[in-house]
Parts: structure tokens; C-alpha cells; sequence
């Protein structure tokens, strides 16, 4: 069992050194677009299923909150944590919809639309990052694998170079926290 730890820890750091060799201008572009649109007024709206949904909230949870000092809040909002409005969408219109209609309702034009999905294949993911499109607003998708549909969808595709769940999860996170702490030292208070 020693060396399947092993072998699965320097799995996780393969994927991250090939984020370091090829990822890190599209995490600074990722980053200059959440920075120039909370600076504008906007907001950043997260949202994808399973394990992404708790990325989304915890993405947005750093930014309402805190990641490494204490400012004042910024605008950040994951469309996963209204467990009546998605299961009364999901009833009445279909799962599918559950993040476009709360886009619809909830973005302005100078929000970011930020979907995640392991596969890039999450057709609620899919189907919000084309309803913030119509809406004109910037789109950022968060991928593995080969991306999925979600690569032709968003403005910009950041897809982790691995085929496997649990790695791509992990390298989401880390871009994740990456990504707030340029935000917060943006200096947007």
C-alpha cells in the first residue's frame, strides 16, 4: 500500500508540473479577467456538479470571505447552493437547465460565467456557459481530459492535462486557489 501512495501522490505532481510547463498563461489570463470585471462592478459566477460544485463554493467562499488576509468582500456566487431552486428547475424543466435559468436571472453584463467540469462534457455546465454567452458575458470553462464541448463554449478553456477524475479535481482546486490569491492581491478593496 506504501508504494500506491507513493505512485498516486507523484501522479498528482506530474499533472501539476505539466500545469507549471504549459498552464500558466492561461491562469493569469483567467486571473486578469475575474480582476478587471470585479473592478467593474461584476461579479464571478461559479458553477459545475459533484465534485466541481464544491469548487465552485469553495472558489466562492474565498472570495465573499477571505483566502490569506482580511478585505473586504468580493463579489463571487456559485449557482450550486439553492437546493430549492435547483431541485424546482431541475423538476419543471430539466436538469440541464439548473444553472442557465439562475444565470438568466441572477448575471448582469459585466459578470464572468466560470463552469467546471472534470470531463468538459456537463451539459447544465454546457448549457449556461451558451446562456452567458447570449448574455455577453465573459466565459471561462475549467476542464480535463480533451474538454469536452465546454473548450468551443468558453472564451477561454483551461484544460488540466490528465485523463484521470481525481487528478483533474486536484489540479481544479489548486488553479482555484491560485486564482483567488491574485484576485486578492489585485488589491480590489
Amino acid at each position: 500500500m506504501r508504494e500506491r501512495v507513493k505512485e498516486i501522490i507523484l501522479e498528482s505532481i506530474q499533472v501539476k508540473e505539466e500545469l507549471l510547463k504549459s498552464k500558466i498563461s492561461q491562469i493569469l489570463e483567467i486571473s486578469e479577467v475575474i480582476i478587471e470585471a470585479l473592478k467593474k462592478g461584476g461579479k464571478l459566477i461559479v458553477f459545475g456538479n459533484g465534485g466541481s460544485a464544491s469548487d465552485a463554493q469553495h472558489i466562492a467562499a474565498e472570495l465573499i470571505g477571505r483566502f490569506k488576509k482580511d478585505r473586504p468582500a468580493l463579489a463571487a456566487l456559485a449557482l450550486t447552493t439553492n437546493t430549492s431552486v435547483i431541485t424546482a428547475l431541475a423538476n419543471d424543466f430539466g436538469y440541464e437547465t439548473v444553472f442557465s435559468r439562475q444565470l438568466e436571472a441572477l448575471a448582469g453584463k459585466l459578470d464572468v460565467a466560470f463552469g467546471i467540469s472534470t470531463s468538459g462534457r456537463a451539459k447544465n455546465v454546457a448549457l449556461a456557459l451558451k446562456q452567458a454567452r447570449k448574455m455577453g458575458l465573459k466565459t471561462i470553462a475549467l476542464t480535463g481530459g480533451d474538454g469536452g464541448e465546454l473548450v468551443r463554449l468558453a472564451d477561454i478553456a483551461l484544460v488540466v492535462p490528465s485523463s484521470v477524475t481525481a487528478r483533474i479535481q486536484e489540479a481544479h482546486i489548486t488553479i482555484g486557489h491560485i486564482l483567488c490569491e491574485l484576485i486578492e492581491e489585485a488589491s480590489l478593496a
